[in-house]
């Protein structure tokens, strides 16, 4: 049962994701049945893109959790969302408000113990806050500088809240948008966002992400402390860097953004092609900058193995995709377990299309025009053809490559993203 807290919380979520969607169908309903021109159309959704970014923007500060995670995933996609989302809601990426200090020292005291028998050090102001943790630079009793990650209290009631306040806003997006289905992806969050929560849990992605990156000089991975990490508190070595969207601090340092984002690219072959084992959270705030180029990859919450039968499905998947050959992407589509209300290749191979719309030789990001023809083109074969099933692993792999995008677009890549993937596609795939 909602306390009254988290009733309101609920309340504000779901009111103002129904004025942002009727303030779209209204402007369509304008333009379509009263003759709105074109140009003023377009006018009044800018508009209301502004007023909807910063609506969620103030919402997302004011409620924290899981609302800041969906914040910095929509601000994260210049790729995909109107430049006015992207304005105001990329300063969530590294602004978040953090949390007064005597919070984070209850939680470290409940923890740990008095933070002054671990710490020689810690500094009361943190160096990053995020949607449910901030964290603070200390130095252990052994002279080692760390970075000490500390979870917001009530986390896991806030996102409790959120995601059932979403599951039910979805179900009504089902309902008005007929022919998509999103319980997949509340399913995933459901399963995963939880797992956020786990601290033990990120330091063994952590440690598992160290070692499919060991034998590579230009990725650090930071080391763990294991014995100071709990599951409200994590404890990491402390590594240095520019942020990796901060393009004029990397030309400072003598850093190419051009070999940045080459090295993103084969990072996340390597995760996901090679290893099928990934972080799924990509966006900007999680990854530094260091003289080489380095790559430091933080934050391992939502990390994800993929089953070994689905790896190599979707191994094939991806050649078919690249290569275009129509009966091995249905094949490799259909053995994946996609599946529509009425058997139709056009709706599979549309994916193709969508997937791979923009792409251009010598960039690692997709025309966003492009991609909105594509998209809507799929959608309106959902539409007609519903999709009724497809594996859940994919809408995470989705969400890591969207944000490569985004990040590939604000480094202005230039990196052959197809090329390098089938190099790094195994030859039996």
């Amino acid at each position: 049962m909602l306390g009254r807290s988290h009733l309101a919380r609920a309340l504000r979520v779901a009111l103002l994701a129904a004025r942002i969607y009727l303030g779209y169908k209204l402007i369509s309903l304008r333009e379509k049945r009263l003759g709105l021109s074109s140009e003023r159309a377009e006018a009044l959704r800018r508009s209301h893109h502004t007023w909807s970014a910063r609506n969620i923007y103030a919402t997302a500060v004011r409620l924290q959790g899981p609302m800041i995670k969906l914040a910095q995933v929509i601000g994260s996609r210049p790729d995909l969302v109107p430049d006015e989302y992207v304005q105001v809601l990329s300063r969530l990426q590294d602004r978040v408000p953090p949390r007064p200090y005597s919070v984070v020292r209850q939680v470290l005291e409940r923890e740990l113990g008095r933070p002054e028998e671990v710490f020689t050090e810690f500094e009361p102001e943190p160096v990053a806050a995020a949607s449910w943790a901030q964290v603070h630079r200390a130095r252990l009793h052994d002279g080692r500088r760390v970075a000490v990650k500390v979870q917001y209290p009530d986390m896991e009631g806030a996102v409790r809240v959120d995601l059932a306040t979403l599951r039910l806003l979805l179900s009504i997006l089902n309902r008005l948008e007929r022919g998509l289905d999103f319980m997949p992806i509340v399913e995933e969050l459901q399963e995963f966002i939880p797992q956020e929560l786990d601290f033990l849990r990120e330091a063994e992605n952590a440690q598992a992400m160290a070692r499919v990156f060991a034998d590579w000089p230009n990725v650090v991975v930071p080391a763990v402390v294991r014995e100071c990490t709990t599951r409200r508190v994590l404890v990491l070595e402390y590594v240095d860097g520019v942020k990796v969207s901060d393009v004029a601090a990397m030309q400072r340092l003598g850093i190419d953004p051009q070999q940045v984002a080459q090295l993103l690219l084969e990072v996340y072959c390597q995760q996901i092609l090679v290893h099928g084992f990934f972080n799924a959270d990509p966006h900007p705030g999680n990854f530094l900058v260091q003289p080489g180029p380095r790559l430091v990859l933080l934050d391992f919450g939502l990390c994800r193995r993929l089953p070994p039968e689905f790896h190599r499905g979707y191994l094939r998947l991806t050649r078919a995709m690249l290569t275009g050959q129509p009966d091995d992407l249905v094949q490799a589509f259909t053995d994946l377990g996609f599946r529509t209300q009425r058997w139709d290749p056009a709706l599979l191979l549309a994916f193709r299309e969508s997937f791979l719309a923009g792409a251009r030789p010598g960039y690692a990001y997709a025309d966003g025009e492009l991609v909105a023809e594509a998209n809507a083109r799929l959608l309106r074969l959902f539409r007609q053809n519903p999709l009724v099933g497809y594996p859940r692993e994919v809408v995470l792999i989705m969400r890591a490559v969207g944000l490569l995008s985004g990040l590939g677009r604000s480094l202005d890549s230039r990196a052959d993203w197809i090329g390098l993937t089938l190099r790094y596609l195994p030859a039996e795939a």
